[in-house]
């Protein structure tokens, strides 16, 4: 093994014990870890946003995206947020956040009409630059996703019977509708869900996948020409009401994925809320030990093929098994996970929540 190799599988490792450990920690509240223990450490935001949003860059750079038009973004890994929010935009509800560095980010903010739009500033977020407002009434977009610096969808809910895909090939500066021809037909009350920003995404240079629920069964939506052409496949996760379907997918690579969900709704119990594939979405199989409540939320550990992490209100699960098994390894609140290439892993959800996943000392 490279030293490179073997680097890599050293951050896998220690993230996968931190995870673990929450399970052994003592909570000085319920939900929160000790300062000293491995696991979720909260880091103190100032606001009691909640945060959907979230694109972490590195183990020293994140940002969050939130209620009331609130954009935080950090530099020195948590230990400080800034405020970075557009100006004017506090009837906005930002859903959903892409960053490609310390300056350069892409916002989208969710609803009907108008209320959905993108923003995307260079600088920060010093200022911003408003590059895409939904001007049909019938259009309500969830998610975004990029594939590079350059190429990037967003996803609205169906619109004539069709989901929606907005492309932009300038890093988010310009957007353009793509045609429809390519894409099924939605099922009867399908949609999908602004819960976490994951509900459209991506892996390599063309693959994108759309997690849907609300309609009799929930779907997993694949495209290999970057939104071009779709094909739905049906998942075990259950549906047929609105409340109900995938919430979640994350593809460390083209074959292998994840999709959590369920029902969101509290009283409501969330059977079969996982499900994984390996031929890219073709097929879903039920995990054998589903995460035991719904989740919204899940992420890879980097330079892991086996370890991930799902996330939702009720607490945080890992699996080490490519999510047929899951494990409850902490019982805070977090409606959203994101891992990066140089070991480091973030979630963020309500009151302010925004975690960084930390070893021992």
């Amino acid at each position: 093994m490279t030293s490179m190799g073997k680097t890599r599988r050293m951050m896998s490792v220690g993230l996968i014990g931190a995870a673990l450990a929450l399970t052994l920690a003592a909570p000085a509240r319920a939900g929160e870890t000790p300062t000293a223990a491995a696991g979720w450490h909260l880091t103190p935001t100032g606001t009691d946003a909640r945060f959907r949003g979230l694109a972490a860059v590195d183990r020293s750079t994140a940002w969050a995206a939130g209620s009331r038009g609130t954009v935080l973004r950090t530099t020195d890994g948590g230990r400080s947020w800034r405020n970075v929010s557009p100006a004017g935009a506090g009837d906005l509800e930002f859903r959903d956040v892409q960053a490609f560095d310390a300056r350069r980010a892409v916002v989208l903010a969710i609803g009907e009409g108008e209320a959905s739009r993108v923003l995307r500033t260079e600088d920060g977020g010093a200022t911003w630059t408003e590059s895409f407002r939904n001007t049909d009434p019938r259009a309500f977009y969830d998610c975004m996703t990029f594939f590079d610096r350059r190429h990037g969808l967003a996803m609205s809910d169906p619109v004539d019977g069709k989901y929606r895909i907005l492309a932009t090939r300038d890093g988010g500066r310009s957007w353009q509708v793509l045609p429809t021809a390519g894409m099924p037909d939605a099922l009867p009350g399908e949609a999908g869900f602004a819960a976490s920003g994951q509900c459209l995404v991506s892996a390599g240079p063309r693959d994108v996948w759309l997690a849907t629920g609300g309609g009799a069964t929930a779907r997993v939506l694949h495209s290999a020409d970057r939104g071009l052409t779709w094909t739905a496949t049906t998942t075990p996760i259950p549906a047929g009401d609105p409340a109900k379907g995938v919430f979640g997918l994350a593809f460390r690579d083209r074959a292998h994925g994840i999709a959590v969900g369920g029902d969101y709704r509290k009283d409501q119990p969330s059977p079969q809320a996982g499900a994984v594939t390996d031929d890219g979405g073709r097929t879903w199989r039920t995990s054998a030990t589903p995460p035991p409540a719904y989740r919204s939320g899940v992420a890879w550990l980097p330079h892991s093929k086996a370890a991930a992490l799902a996330v939702g209100p009720t607490g945080t699960d890992l699996t080490t098994d490519g999510g047929r098994t899951w494990r409850t390894v902490d019982t805070g609140s977090y409606d959203t996970v994101d891992c990066t290439a140089d070991g480091s892993c973030w979630a963020s959800g309500e009151k302010g929540r925004i975690a960084r996943l930390a070893g021992k000392g």
